[in-house]
């Protein structure tokens, strides 16, 4: 029998923070979004304002992918946060009928501990199980 995989993801617009608990111990992964090499510039040309934003545009949506191929691997998935970095991803999620199947719940939530994020997502998923005892 196939485990139902749930992950917690708490993000802003600057990284998320993967709560994966499989069994009683969590697990956690941190995505930035910005990438590796940014501070790495190694050509500086004058740049204008629509370059600016076309390579913004370009670094968020790189990120949500990043997120996106891990909700793939997920049957129910948590969005949480203090940005509208969330709801952007759903947004794109509803979209896709790749993730069709997963269960995607967005919530509002604010800057917590690591304790506090795990505490979180292990009591939404348990809450969740109280309520639908099937899973």
């Amino acid at each position: 029998m196939k485990t139902s995989k749930q992950s917690g993801i708490w993000m802003d617009y600057s990284k998320a923070l993967i709560i994966t608990s499989e069994d009683e111990s969590p697990d956690t992964k941190i995505i930035e979004s910005k990438p590796e090499n940014a501070d790495d510039e190694q050509y500086e040309f004058p740049r204008d304002e629509s370059h600016q934003l076309n390579k913004e545009k370009m670094q968020l949506s790189a990120y949500y992918r990043k997120i996106s191929d891990i909700i793939l691997q997920c049957n129910e998935v948590l969005l949480f946060g203090p940005t509208d970095a969330k709801k952007e991803l759903y947004n794109l999620l509803k979209e896709d009928s790749h993730f069709s199947h997963i269960q995607i719940v967005v919530q509002s939530g604010d800057k917590m501990t690591d304790n506090q994020l795990h505490a979180y997502v292990k009591e939404y998923f348990h809450s969740k199980k109280m309520i639908h005892p099937e899973g």
